[in-house]
């Protein structure tokens, strides 16, 4: 079992669970944070800490965002981990609890410089 992070961490990216992890598996992109599913071990600790609600176990998926195990798992490794908190992007509150980001998903960074987020 592993947890995933979904839609609602898009174009918000708060970092409080990425300092509860013992195993230093969220990896950061752009506007958002993935969890690799080979280094998570079901310790279940950044679940409650997402201000986002946007953390589930895989067991607890709803339906509607079990495509986000596969998003997980393709884009942890592109990505650099990420082990300590940082302020969330700037209009995240705005974005908090809007459906419908997936289009705003940016794949590609390398972890260096601030992404370009606002055309999206």
């Amino acid at each position: 079992m592993t947890y995933v992070v979904t839609e609602n961490c898009i174009k918000c990216k708060y970092t409080d669970c990425v300092e509860v992890c013992p195993v230093d598996c969220f990896h950061e992109g752009p506007n958002f944070l993935a969890i690799d599913p080979d280094e998570c071990i079901d310790c279940s600790l950044c679940e409650p800490e997402c201000p986002a609600e946007a953390i589930y176990s895989d067991d607890d998926l709803p339906p509607e965002l079990e495509h986000f195990l596969g998003i997980n798992e393709e884009l942890a490794p592109k990505w650099p981990v990420i082990t300590a908190q940082k302020e969330p992007l700037p209009d995240a509150d705005q974005w908090c609890g809007r459906s419908g980001k997936l289009e705003h998903l940016l794949r590609d960074w390398d972890g260096e410089g601030a992404a370009d987020d606002s055309a999206a």
